[in-house]
């Protein structure tokens, strides 16, 4: 077992608002040139070759053996895995169904009616929501199979609407899902299940074969070959939820605050994986120091204990004033953020930047992760500064919609014809003109 070295989530006070930004760093994103390539030609394989090419692949990465089904409707062979309902522990089942409910009755609550707006006499607008049609599902099946990233994912995707709904996660050694992510799947009522991982999954997604739909947008975490494959089917005009990163989990912790608790929440954020990091902010050296040692402590004990530490070495404990956490933070744009300190929901007023916000001693990360009904699908490595989480409107667009009447072209149709003849297009002034004129004849008339 690796030791707990002096440099493993070292303390930094009071550091001056110029060393912010080095504190702030996180793990590289960088991506090879091998990496790209690599996964180009994945991408293109799978666009050629269809599940031929989802076969060999498989195999030759996986290791695995791809088995086609009967499709007794169509009487064709497919990939799709028949999805039923596994033997799992009740304990579990009862679990995931919690969490449904949850995270249904959280993302049901976010549903818009349309807004309906007379902006000038005679001009109707109306910006009304649409669900996208076609959306993937990536589910990581690997060391942890997150069959929660198929709740936070799959309960939207159906409350939204969407037509076709295609879940991909890694096969296991006999070339089936995860027999939790297959209960999650039936459970959600959702039949195109495929046993694909990796790049290869995504440009499945992206192309479309013979076997696995195309869709329209891309949702889910993975490696560095998903994040790269995500990032290159943007550029055959697919959709994906946001940029992807490493985990992350900021702490804003207080003397009030329970170092045990501290502490916990950072390794539940350290356990993801080696490149994940942890920010753990607080007002006083003496509580920087129970932390650090309670970490130490309870890190000991934990079974991923080789992975948190990994992730502890580039992960800081930083004291400063009160009156400069909430900008250190903004600075930051944490993926989680737990507040952890006395007037919590006063200095969540003041945080511009995250993904989302736990307030309180009593809200740790992994209520969040799992069950409080938010979903756990979030904007990591600073892009919370543009980027929201997953919500329900994330499965959603908008359409905007106008109707003039006669009144309205009357209303309006003046400033449209002056504008466009000042930006030299004739033609969008001649389509007002030739109804203005019309309704000019119609009165003379």
């Amino acid at each position: 077992m690796v030791s707990f070295s002096p440099s493993t989530c070292p303390i930094f006070e009071f550091p001056p608002q110029e060393e912010w930004s080095a504190l702030c760093q996180r793990p590289s994103l960088e991506t090879s040139t091998e990496l790209q390539h690599r996964v180009e030609e994945i991408m293109q394989r799978v666009a050629r070759g269809g599940d031929q090419a989802l076969i060999e692949c498989t195999q030759e990465i996986d290791g695995l053996t791809l088995s086609t089904q009967q499709e007794s409707t169509k009487n064709i062979e497919t990939l799709k895995q028949r999805v039923g309902q596994p033997e799992i522990d009740e304990a579990l089942r009862h679990s995931i169904d919690t969490a449904i409910h949850t995270i249904h009755t959280f993302h049901k609550a976010q549903a818009t009616t349309p807004t309906v707006v007379e902006t000038a006499p005679g001009v109707h607008c109306r910006l009304e929501t649409r669900p996208i049609q076609r959306v993937g599902l990536y589910i990581p099946g690997g060391s942890a199979p997150l069959f929660s990233s198929l709740i936070m994912l799959g309960v939207p995707a159906t409350l939204a609407g969407c037509e076709s709904i295609v879940v991909c996660s890694p096969p296991q050694p006999n070339g089936k899902v995860h027999p939790w992510i297959e209960a999650v799947a039936h459970r959600l009522g959702l039949s195109q299940v495929f046993p694909l991982g990796g790049a290869q999954a995504i440009a499945a997604m992206t192309f479309g074969t013979e076997s696995v739909p195309k869709v329209d947008k891309i949702f889910g975490p993975g490696n560095r070959f998903v994040t790269e494959a995500k990032g290159q089917a943007q550029r055959h005009g697919v959709a994906i939820d946001m940029p992807a990163g490493a985990s992350e989990l900021m702490i804003l912790a207080d003397g009030e605050a329970h170092a045990a608790f501290v502490a916990a929440d950072a390794l539940s954020q350290a356990e993801h994986g080696p490149d994940s990091q942890i920010l753990i902010v607080t007002d006083g050296v003496n509580k920087a120091t129970q932390i650090r040692e309670e970490v130490q402590e309870q890190l000991a004990t934990l079974p991923r204990h080789d992975i948190a530490l990994k992730a502890l070495e580039h992960s800081k404990i930083v004291v400063l004033n009160t009156s400069d956490i909430a900008a250190f933070t903004n600075s930051y744009a944490p993926e989680h953020l737990i507040i952890n300190m006395t007037g919590a929901d006063d200095i969540a007023a003041q945080i511009q930047h995250a993904g989302s916000i736990f307030l309180g001693a009593w809200s740790p990360e992994s209520a969040g992760d799992y069950a409080s009904g938010t979903n756990h699908t979030l904007p990591t490595h600073g892009y919370a500064r543009a980027y929201s989480g997953v919500t329900l409107s994330s499965f959603q667009k908008t359409v905007t919609i106008q109707h003039l009447t006669r009144q309205g072209v009357q209303s309006i149709g003046p400033a449209v014809v002056e504008m466009a003849r000042a930006e030299g297009l004739d033609a969008h002034a001649r389509a007002m003109e030739q109804r203005l004129n019309a309704l000019e004849d119609s009165s003379d008339g």
